[in-house]
């Protein structure tokens, strides 16, 4: 029997309006009453206006006359549907542990350990292996094995050392004791240092939709020496939660980090704590306020003299350099306000830091510094023993104290950065270097060669730059003004003279003018090529110094050393056979053939040429070269043993004379000279003393 077509228009309407609020089995049993109401043909009518199969109209019909419910909650009967893959391949869970449990526990060989194990990847692996499986149901797998999307969490602080927490507890107590006081307590350090320029930044800003900030694309348009940067040195009180900022354009130096505490204390720490005595300081153990640096010490020290404050600073362990208040509580929340923005000036570093700003009340100040802070500078120890310098009980290498030193007083160490410092007194300390005594020069002539090499020096700075940026300048210079270096071309020629005419020591130098010894040996080793290319022959000095008090010394009253005394003493003809003028012309010609014998025996030592980057050059010796040709004479003419030779030096061993004699004799024999042995032969450096008449220059024997 036909349906009538009014009929099958309400039943579309009803099923429209109630199917899709039911469930599968609501559905079908719902769809099972329409049919029996409309009695023959009602499977196939149903069936047709809600576009489902007849089979399961027929099964709805079948549920209806059976009466027989499913349990609560379940739409199929039990044992329904497909199987869960895991069920269906046992082995297949397994397999996915061991792609993505750690390496320490799953399988070393995975294909995937180098890659990233995505659900795709991991899908496609499982399989690869054997077992067929898609990636929704990988995910549900991991899920289900307590497995998540985790990113890196930086808990690891490698090892740490013995005293960490011991020194954890320090700091606090420190902390309580000066707040309590009401004294001030900052945490320093150096943020990342910014290039300036149109450089990406990470983060992202709102802006108008399809208007990004166009940054470059690569950063090494922006590298090289002359490149402009900021170098963001932050002081953080942890009392009134206020920053201040000291943004620095030229090196990240200990000057320059106590020079930033220095701005601090006379633009905010002096105004906040008017009545204070003492002062905190919390850092990291390395850095430019590391607890190693000597400058480090010295400029608070002077710092402490300038403000009547006992400057006490506590250095947190190594590794543990994010438990600084400062990394969380004021560079965390800089580094989100700029977020996004290219640091194209220093002016907008400047402003951005300043316009930080937090719910908790952070307040931050910003100034820009554009002095200079060179490399290399450092302190004598004899100067850093004279600080005022109180070491405490508890761990004395990260906490101590730096007391307050009258600004009067002789001892008071002066700060290095200042005009004052080291920098007044080390071009005083040049001006007596260049003594012609030293140099072999007068002062007319070394400003003469000076003048002639500047050209030269000048091109083997913009070779070294050239060699530093990988190629040539991209950029014009971006400093705000030029650095002036510790030493210019005038004074670098000066000290490679020194070094080269072994006048003494480059760690005598460096306490002489109080820098590093790194600092002199790359500028002696730039000028002596220079000094190579003009073929520009130093010589060698009369007299060596071993320690910066006998060069003083010198300088003061032209008291020579003792050595070069029993060198006078040991070249006297009546020894030698030779008269001083003999001696000199022959160690002259045996020169060019020590340096050769030298580098010959240098280069089997290496066993082979120089590294790259090597200083090369004249090193001091224990014995110099014309000392050698002496002591050869004095021992090929017999007159004494080695024994007696070595006791004459005093300050020398037995080998060290062996080998220089043993080296220079066949130099000897090739140039042609015998020594006529000596008719008396000496037992003791005394006896051998004693036979040099005291006005007697005519040879003997």
């Amino acid at each position: 029997m036909a349906v009538p077509e009014d009929v099958c228009s309400q039943l579309r309407c009803r099923f429209a309006v109630l199917l899709p609020h039911l469930n599968e089995r609501q559905r079908r049993l719902a769809l099972a009453t329409e049919a029996r109401l409309l009695g023959h043909g009602g499977i196939r009518t149903v069936a047709r206006i809600a576009e489902v199969s007849e089979t399961t109209v027929r099964r709805g019909v079948s549920e209806l006359d059976a009466g027989a419910g499913l349990p609560s909650g379940r739409i199929r009967a039990p044992g329904g549907g497909r199987k869960r893959a895991e069920e269906i391949d046992p082995a297949l869970l397994k397999a996915l542990l061991g792609l993505v449990e750690p390496d320490e526990r799953g399988d070393p060989e995975s294909p995937l350990r180098w890659t990233t194990k995505s659900l795709r990847n991991l899908a496609e692996e499982l399989s690869r292996q054997g077992h067929p499986v898609s990636a929704p149901t990988v995910g549900r797998l991991l899920r289900q094995e307590g497995f998540s999307l985790q990113a890196n969490v930086k808990t690891l602080e490698g090892a740490q050392h013995p005293d960490r927490d011991a020194q954890f507890r320090y700091i606090n107590e420190q902390v309580k004791q000066h707040q309590a006081d009401g004294e001030p307590m900052i945490s320093v350090d150096t943020k990342k240092r910014e290039q300036i320029g149109r450089l990406p930044m990470a983060g992202r800003e709102w802006r108008p939709k399809g208007e990004p900030v166009q940054v470059e694309d690569h950063h090494f348009f922006f590298s090289g020496p002359d490149v402009q940067q900021a170098i963001p040195y932050g002081i953080y009180d942890i009392t009134r939660n206020t920053g201040w900022v000291n943004v620095g354009v030229d090196h990240d130096t200990s000057v320059f980090a106590v020079e930033s505490i220095r701005r601090w204390w006379q633009s905010r720490g002096s105004l906040d704590y008017p009545h204070a005595t003492r002062l905190l300081i919390t850092s990291d153990a390395g850095g430019s306020n590391g607890y190693r640096y000597r400058v480090w010490k010295s400029e608070l020290a002077a710092l402490a003299a300038e403000t009547g404050l006992s400057i006490t600073v506590c250095h947190f362990p190594p590794g543990t350099s994010k438990w600084n208040k400062i990394e969380h509580r004021l560079f965390s929340h800089i580094t989100h306000n700029w977020r996004g923005r290219p640091l194209t000036s220093h002016e907008v570093v400047v402003k951005t830091i300043a316009a930080t700003r937090t719910r908790g009340g952070l307040r931050v100040e910003a100034v820009l510094d554009t002095d200079d802070y060179p490399t290399g500078i450092a302190i004598s120890k004899e100067r850093f023993q004279a600080l005022p310098l109180e070491r405490h009980a508890v761990h004395s290498t990260w906490n101590y104290t730096l007391h307050p030193q009258d600004a009067s007083d002789a001892a008071a160490p002066a700060p290095v950065g200042e005009a004052g410092g080291p920098a007044r007194r080390r071009q005083a300390m040049l001006h007596r270097l260049a003594d012609e005594r030293l140099t072999g020069l007068s002062s007319a002539r070394l400003e003469e060669l000076a003048t002639a090499l500047a050209p030269a020096q000048a091109a083997r700075a913009h070779q070294r730059y050239s060699e530093q940026r990988g190629g040539r300048a991209r950029r014009a210079t971006g400093k705000l003004r030029g650095s002036k270096p510790l030493f210019d071309d005038a004074a670098r020629l000066l000290l490679t003279l020194l070094y080269q005419r072994q006048v003494c020591s480059l760690n005598v130098l460096a306490d002489l003018l109080e820098v590093t010894a790194t600092c002199i040996a790359d500028h002696v080793k730039e000028t002596r090529e220079v000094l190579e290319d003009h073929d520009h022959d130093p010589g060698v000095a009369a007299v060596r110094f071993p320690t910066t008090d006998a060069l003083l010394t010198f300088l003061d009253s032209d008291q020579r050393p003792a050595r070069y005394g029993i060198i006078e003493r040991l070249s006297h003809p009546v020894l030698t056979g030779l008269t001083r003028d003999e001696l000199h012309q022959l160690t002259q010609r045996l020169a060019p053939r020590q340096t050769a014998l030298a580098e010959r025996l240098g280069h089997q030592r290496r066993g082979g040429p120089r590294q790259p980057g090597t200083r090369s050059g004249v090193f001091p010796q224990k014995i110099s070269n014309s000392e050698r040709v002496l002591l050869t004479i004095l021992y090929m003419r017999k007159l004494c043993t080695l024994d007696v030779l070595t006791e004459a030096l005093g300050d020398v061993c037995r080998s060290s004379t062996g080998n220089a004699v043993r080296e220079t004799r066949p130099l000897l024999q090739q140039e042609g000279h015998t020594p006529v042995p000596a008719p008396t032969r000496y037992r003791t450096a005394d006896e051998l003393f004693a036979a040099v008449p005291p006005d007697s220059d005519t040879p003997t024997g």
